[in-house]
């Protein structure tokens, strides 16, 4: 004789089996907090070849600057250790600045921190944001390798800057959450 299970008991096995799918999940997993405070080398001097951050796009007659609404910006900056040049390299800071109020004091930013160091070779961190110098914050929007489903966020303030040179070192503060999978 088959057995017959009235809908009222396939629904009660299915809760079932979604609360215990939802609680092995959440026992699955971790948050991991991890801060990171490295420095950007900048070199912004238009025509220099050493540039890092060059000028790509903006309103045509208008002057490409970083107060001009719509001008837009490559990055590609070396990231180490300490301010010094010559100190160890962490990773390179990849992205795009656009200055995106009229007023010109205000810039969006999105990139990625691409990591070369041995501890997290591979892996990136995605910022994005809009703020204003010197002192910015930016959220932290994703990532990969070490840093896969992180959230959280990015300050940075002008360590140094040299006008003439357009040679500037900004400090990077990263505090970032991400799921540690445990099973």
């Amino acid at each position: 004789m088959a057995t017959s299970f009235s809908p009222k008991i396939l629904t009660n096995i299915f809760l079932v089996l979604v609360v215990t799918a939802a609680m092995y999940a959440a026992k699955a997993t971790e948050l991991k907090e991890t801060k990171l405070s490295f420095y950007m080398h900048d070199i912004s001097a238009f025509g220099d070849p050493k540039a890092t951050t060059i000028p790509v796009a903006g309103i045509a007659g208008k002057a490409w600057t970083f107060t001009q609404f719509g001008t837009v910006y490559v990055v590609d900056d070396n990231i180490t250790k300490t301010p010094d040049p010559k100190s160890p390299k962490v990773a390179q800071f990849q992205g795009l600045y656009v200055t995106a109020a009229l007023d010109g004091l205000r810039y969006f930013a999105t990139a990625s921190i691409v990591f070369t160091n041995k501890e997290y070779n591979g892996s990136t961190i995605q910022i994005q944001g809009t703020d204003k110098y010197p002192a910015t914050e930016v959220a932290v929007v994703g990532g990969t390798g070490e840093f896969r489903f992180a959230r959280g966020y990015a300050t940075s303030k002008i360590y140094f800057w040299d006008v003439v040179t357009q040679h500037s070192v900004v400090q990077l503060n990263v505090t970032t959450v991400e799921h540690e999978f445990r099973f």
